[in-house]
């Protein structure tokens, strides 16, 4: 069938065999994990690639460094609100549904041993402001594309399209090697991206194997509570956002339905960045928006970290029995603040960054991290997800405000999309 042919009904479909596989033979399941991981990975390859080649190829183009600047301006405060919103969603509906009290997790085994395993796999540390600063400069221009951050690429990227700028011509080579290399990648990419059933059905079948049955039915609880959060934080907060802008949310997540459901699969929002610059560009966001906000945003603008960290804390204070004052919850969400900066959303980080948070803060016991080491892949589910239209929603509607954005182009795609989608409508007479 044709429907078959389409990359994310590929996807779909093997996320669906992965449960069940998952449910019929646990320990076969596990053993796809790799699948999963290396498809992740080849993914992670591209990232410093298709960043330097966009934001160079942009910001190359610009000669007005004052309309770049009222961009970075009210990128980064668009952020920083928006991120704080998911914060305060996630701890507000954690607060009034309650989902850990009467678990009394104090009495469970102690989960300090996963927590220090948290920390071990992680990148956690010194969080100040000061250090996050100097994260951003590399240790070499290379070494930029190796330590597998965004932000020393995009600092590189950045520095290399206003060095451009300033000394070539329209018509200079440089351009013409640039468009070339970016064709270059994304004919890698397409090749990549042919394997994501493949991996989309091992990062799953692992998860439901592993972390299925007792543990799920025993958290069910915060999970559909956690779930919940994510869904108001879509539909509710991006939706007013994406309002304000003149847009539908239901509008984008159908443009974005492909980039959401790989992000489903497999856990990670990383998966979906190359994708989303293609689309977004496709559906008329200026390059220059698109290579500035977007790999911005994986780092200043994780709303699905945010929410799972708001939404984790709170769980693992009611789980423990350990009742936070109104100072300590605002010194928790001042921590928070800065500890979900930084990182492009791969899996585990957001468990990585609230073990940072409780670390570094000593109000909650450390052992409620292993309340969430075992379903920390069935969140991940959403998390991602709200990463992916949180970064695709702020990348539309900044583009709008700055005039970088073609609203004939988004309404004509949207357009073929659906009618592609349904080809009998679009053969058919009008009577």
């Amino acid at each position: 069938m044709n429907i078959f042919k389409k990359l994310h009904i590929q996807v779909l479909a093997a996320i669906l065999l992965a449960i069940v596989f998952g449910l019929l033979a646990p320990k076969q399941a596990v053993q796809m994990k790799p699948l999963g991981v290396g498809f992740i990975a080849l993914l992670k390859m591209m990232l410093g690639p298709i960043i330097f080649c966009t934001v160079v190829h942009g910001v190359g183009h610009i000669k007005d460094y004052r309309k770049l600047g009222r961009l970075g301006i009210k990128t980064l405060v668009y952020f920083e609100v928006v991120s704080t919103l998911a914060m305060l969603v996630g701890w507000a509906t954690v607060t009034l549904a309650q989902p850990g009290t009467g678990l009394h997790a104090h009495d469970l085994a102690d989960g300090g041993a996963a927590a220090a395993a948290v920390i071990k796999a992680g990148t956690t540390g010194d969080f100040s402001f000061t250090h996050f600063l100097l994260s951003i400069i590399p240790h070499t221009l290379l070494s930029a594309f190796t330590s597998g951050d965004i932000l020393p690429v995009l600092f590189v990227s950045l520095l290399t399209g206003f060095a451009l700028s300033a000394v070539s011509k329209p018509d200079w080579v440089a351009f013409r090697l640039l468009e070339e290399a970016q064709a270059i990648v994304f004919k890698i990419l397409g090749f990549i991206m042919r394997l994501s059933p493949i991996g989309a059905f091992g990062a799953m079948a692992a998860a439901v194997g592993g972390y299925g049955g007792t543990t799920l039915l025993y958290l069910l609880r915060y999970i559909l509570t956690y779930y919940g959060a994510t869904l108001i934080f879509i539909f509710v907060i991006l939706g007013i956002v994406a309002g304000m802008a003149g847009f539908s949310i239901l509008r984008i997540l159908s443009l974005i339905k492909e980039e959401i459901i790989l992000a489903m699969g497999t856990g990670a929002s990383e998966v979906a960045f190359p994708r989303l610059v293609t689309k977004l560009k496709q559906a008329g966001c200026d390059e220059v928006a698109v290579g500035f906000i977007l790999p911005a945003g994986y780092s200043f603008n994780i709303d699905g970290a945010c929410l799972y960290m708001a939404c984790g804390l709170g769980f693992i204070s009611q789980a423990t029995d350990t009742p936070l004052s109104w100072s300590q919850q605002l010194a928790l969400l001042a921590v928070m603040f800065l500890t979900s900066k930084g990182g492009a959303g791969a899996t585990g980080g957001a468990l990585v960054k609230l073990t940072a948070s409780l670390q570094s803060t000593h109000v909650l016991p450390m052992g409620g991290v292993g309340l969430l080491f075992g379903i920390d892949r069935v969140l991940g589910v959403a998390t991602s997800t709200t990463n992916v239209i949180g970064n695709a929603v702020a990348t539309l509607v900044v583009s709008r405000w700055e005039g970088l954005f073609n609203r004939e182009q988004f309404d004509a795609m949207l357009h073929e999309r659906k009618q592609s989608a349904r080809p009998e409508l679009a053969a058919s007479p009008r009577g």
